[in-house]
């Protein structure tokens, strides 16, 4: 097993690895100590988290000066890719308001950056995201790793990948109701069936004008047109998106009056353009800013 750092000065702008990783964006990583979405403020935190890159296990930890690391390879390259590292998304931050909701969110968690997912988890996570809270999406992304995923070796621990499509499409519906999925089990096996078949993927939406990916994307069972602007944002690379969830509407009544158009499309458009450029990005950071907001007023 090797081990290294990323230095903190060698990274462009405030990073923080437990705001990124605990703010809903993504359900691929795991806590070593197993208290993942437990911190009342998730912030600046030391802990490690584990996921797999590219079929190896990685491990990470956040320090003062460094970002540590574990894997049998180097993943500083992936890693940088996958949380945002680079100094265009450092800029893109930058840019964004600094009053209003937008400032305070960005005051409250200066180092939130916005992931970019491996697509089929990131799908899979958000069908599951219908009326349920981010622990228990996690948890239940992590129960399928653990019973049809692939297991990795990291010391004497282990780490599972989330189950390619072809092997969650062979699992049936009854024990993917069985494992509390639910009414939402078909919709993950069709979807499964879909992208391992060839028959919709990650292919035919990326590179797409936004509202045409947003309208493909819906093509997958048990994905509407918020779901869709979640797997846009977070694994496809696209910072239009502001999936229209019940914090952003809560965001849209208090600050953003008028931005209510009545539709999904209508609305969207219409809070996009009081965002601004990168509207995605903003919505990262007031949506993580309002489930915390309580925590942090009694803070």
């Amino acid at each position: 097993m090797q081990s290294g750092t990323l230095a903190m000065k060698d990274v462009v702008g405030p990073f923080d690895l437990q705001a990124t990783l605990e703010s809903g964006q993504t359900f691929s990583w795991t806590r070593r100590d197993g208290r993942m979405y437990e911190t009342d403020v998730p912030r600046n935190g030391t802990a490690w988290y584990r996921t797999v890159v590219g079929g190896r296990p990685v491990e990470l930890r956040q320090t003062a000066e460094n970002i540590e690391w574990r894997s049998p390879g180097d993943p500083t390259p992936a890693i940088r890719d996958r949380l945002g590292l680079d100094p265009t998304m450092a800029e893109t931050i930058a840019s964004l308001p600094d009053d209003g909701v937008i400032g305070a969110a960005k005051r409250a968690f200066p180092g939130l950056r916005v992931v970019d997912e491996p697509f089929f988890p990131t799908l899979v996570s958000f069908i599951l995201s219908a009326q349920m809270r981010v622990e228990r999406i996690h948890s239940l992304m992590k129960t399928l790793a653990e019973r049809f995923g692939t297991a990795h070796s990291l010391d004497d621990d282990l780490v599972y990948a989330f189950p390619e499509p072809g092997e969650l499409a062979t699992v049936s519906e009854s024990t993917l109701r069985d494992l509390g999925l639910g009414y939402r089990a078909p919709y993950v096996a069709e979807t499964a069936r879909m992208v391992a078949e060839g028959e919709l993927t990650a292919k035919d939406i990326r590179g797409l004008p936004y509202e045409e990916a947003r309208e493909v994307a819906t093509g997958f069972v048990g994905v509407g047109e918020k779901v869709a602007d979640c797997v846009l944002l977070f694994s496809l690379g696209y910072h239009d998106p502001v999936p229209l969830d019940t914090w952003i509407e809560s965001a849209i009544a208090e600050y953003f009056p008028g931005a209510n158009r009545g539709t999904y499309a209508d609305t969207s458009r219409a809070i996009r353009e009081r965002l601004g450029s990168h509207p995605g990005v903003a919505q990262t950071y007031v949506f993580h800013y309002l489930r915390n907001r309580d925590a942090l007023d009694e803070g």
